[in-house]
């Protein structure tokens, strides 16, 4: 097959017709149900989730209050992705999301790596929430009295690695009690699980549960979901406006100070937490075929949710890191924390509540646009006809939503939070790249057929150069140690915990025995190894003086070479492919807004580890492997051809 062949695009007015064929024949059509007030409560539902009741107490605890402007940060990158993504929505109103615009903007290949991509996003990122959604539910059930078996509220991975972990710390003189809750959770988990042969079954059931309900009731039809969704939205808003009304009035301003106590870095280092935040919104794109008038509706749904989100995130991290300080803010339920440590107990069950039934609501979105993503590759032949079957009478995409509960709920028994979580970001944040990339590929060629909204058209060729030479000014003149230290590969000393839990029993007892006689007189007080080398790491010269002298390997010791560089490569790629924007910009006269969204996901991408990475580009595989077998020979553009 040539090369070419590819590359074969679908157009604009191709898509259209069919579009007004399956409608007059009747054949596969969805009802029209939603209007901008229900695209902007479904962006709602789908962002407001995970983020304000989790993850913003982690990226609160790193970067102090000054995560209000990582918070800015991301909801601008968002927002210029949202005009791209509004543009094109606008320009191809029909299910599909960014698979249908690549389609249109690149052609078949891409197209199926950008729908084989957005299954990370709603599949795996719907994986994310069933966890956390189990997680609060089993907090409120505990709660009311009802304690259940920790092997069945936990998935296998964590029980697993944390059981070896807490193994590790507890070898190192750490008594159980001083675990973290996490790993004492773990510990009791595996401890306690049903043992079959060696087989520890530990499985998250509650999010099972969740999964099996939400995607009955995606199944059951959109005008159901919309009126749950629209409902749950109404409640979740109601406890955030509760929140941030009472929080207010235990506002200490002196807990504001310093604001941004470590820096520029330890705010970005939440940047995957407060993007998984913001996932969602472009849920809304996919529903565009049930919109009553998708080309003016659909981007003011998006940009609508983004801005209501933004200043809800913003006024709940001053609350958060004005009731208490940003450092005492890494816990999974912040929002319930907080209201515990000021004794103020009957808003935490109130937040409980509000929890479940805001993940329910983000799982009720994702459930639903994953579906219509593969039926909208099923029409185009790329998967078989089956998922491209409407139900005849819940006009809802049947079997494609059947599948999507399996692939969802039997990842969920057993997968690992952390893990999905960055698998699903580095998956939205390459189909919001191709979304922009699209726009900007697409923003010369007179053939095509526009909507009624186009991204306002700011010429890039000077702006983005200047760009580069603030940020070269600010990296070498303001940032000059860390700047230097990535350029030169420094090799990166290891911190306590890394060093503890790499130890065994008998090297754990060796090096505590070490340090008591050469360092007795710095107040040894505790039998705690990890402990005790981090009463040393308050200072980096003593610190560095310490580990240097313990008698351990040196790879424990320090991280250099290429296990050190290995972890700078997605940083190099954003580099590398940030000089070619540049000269793209130059000669073509880009249009700035898509730019910058394709500059900001694919830093946001930089920001996430290399292992993230490499599991995104074996995933890609086994994709590329589908279509080659199956999905070439199957696509409509080349059964036409033929």
């Amino acid at each position: 097959m040539a090369f070419s062949n590819l590359f074969r695009k679908k157009t604009v007015h191709d898509i259209l017709k069919q579009v007004d064929k399956n409608e007059s024949d009747g054949h596969h059509v969805l009802g029209k149900h939603l209007n901008a007030r229900d695209l902007t409560a479904f962006g709602i539902a789908a962002i407001v989730g995970a983020g304000i009741f989790s993850t913003i107490g982690k990226a609160s605890a790193d970067g102090g209050p000054a995560v209000i402007f990582l918070f800015l940060f991301t909801a601008i990158a968002c927002s210029f992705a949202a005009f791209a993504y509004a543009e094109f929505a606008s320009m191809v109103p029909v299910s599909g999301s960014a698979y249908t615009y690549s389609y249109v903007a690149f052609g078949e290949i891409i197209a199926w790596i950008i729908g084989w991509a957005l299954i990370m996003e709603y599949a795996i990122g719907n994986i994310t929430v069933a966890i956390s959604w189990s997680d609060y539910f089993t907090g409120l059930l505990e709660s009311g009295g009802i304690k259940l078996p920790q092997w069945i509220q936990m998935d296998y991975l964590t029980a697993s690695n944390g059981f070896k972990d807490a193994t590790a710390l507890m070898h190192g003189g750490k008594s159980f009690e001083n675990l973290s809750a996490g790993l004492q959770a773990s510990y009791t988990a595996w401890t306690t699980s049903p043992v079959i042969g060696s087989f520890h079954f530990v499985a998250d059931l509650p999010a099972l549960l969740i999964i099996v309900l939400i995607t009955a009731l995606v199944y059951r039809g959109m005008k159901e979901s919309r009126n749950a969704s629209n409902l749950m939205v109404v409640i979740k808003l109601c406890i955030v406006l509760l929140v941030i009304a009472v929080g207010v009035f235990y506002v200490n301003t002196d807990n504001w100070h310093p604001f941004a106590p470590n820096g520029v870095s330890g705010v970005l280092k939440g940047v995957s937490a407060v993007f998984f935040a913001y996932i969602g919104f472009d849920a809304i794109s996919t529903t565009a075929e049930e919109c009553k008038n998708p080309q003016r509706d659909l981007p003011r749904g998006m940009m609508w949710a983004i801005i209501i989100c933004t200043l809800l995130y913003i006024a709940i991290a001053l609350v958060l890191t004005g009731m208490v300080s940003y450092n005492e803010l890494s816990v999974g339920d912040p929002l319930a924390f907080v209201f515990d440590k000021l004794h103020i107990g009957w808003m935490s069950g109130i937040i409980g509540v509000s929890a479940v039934i805001a993940m329910a609501s983000v799982l009720l979105v994702f459930q639903m646009g994953q579906p219509r993503i593969w039926m909208s590759m099923s029409r185009d032949g790329l998967l078989p006809k089956r998922f491209s079957t409407v139900h005849p009478k819940f006009k809802t995409p049947s079997f494609a939503t059947i599948v999507t509960g399996f692939v969802v709920a039997v990842p969920a028994l057993f997968l690992n939070l952390t893990m999905v979580t960055d698998l699903c970001s580095i998956g939205t944040l390459f189909a919001f790249v191709l979304v922009c990339a699209g726009v900007l590929v697409l923003q010369n060629k007179k053939d095509i057929p526009r909507g009624k909204f186009k991204t306002p058209y700011v010429n890039s060729k000077y702006v983005i150069p200047f760009l580069l030479i603030i940020a070269l000014v600010f990296a070498f003149k303001y940032n000059n140690k860390a700047t230097m230290a990535f350029l030169t590969n420094e090799k990166q000393i290891s911190s306590p915990s890394v060093i503890v839990t790499s130890l065994n029993k008998d090297k754990s007892k060796e090096v505590y025995e070490f340090i008591a006689q050469n360092y007795g007189d710095k107040k040894i007080a505790s039998e705690d190894l990890e402990q005790v080398l981090s009463s040393f790491s308050q200072d980096d010269v003593l610190y560095k003086t310490v580990v240097d002298s313990l008698p351990i390997d040196i790879s424990l010791k320090y991280e250099s070479g290429f296990s050190l560089f290995k972890h700078k490569i997605p940083m190099w790629i954003f580099l590398i492919v940030m000089i070619g924007l540049t000269v793209w910009s130059n000669r073509s006269n880009l249009s700035l807004i898509p730019l910058l969204g394709l500059i900001c996901c694919l830093y946001m991408m930089a920001e996430l580890s290399v292992w993230n990475w490499i599991y995104f580009t074996i995933w890609l595989l086994i994709g590329l492997l589908i279509y080659f077998s199956f999905s070439r020979k199957n696509s409509k553009l080349n059964l036409q051809k033929i």
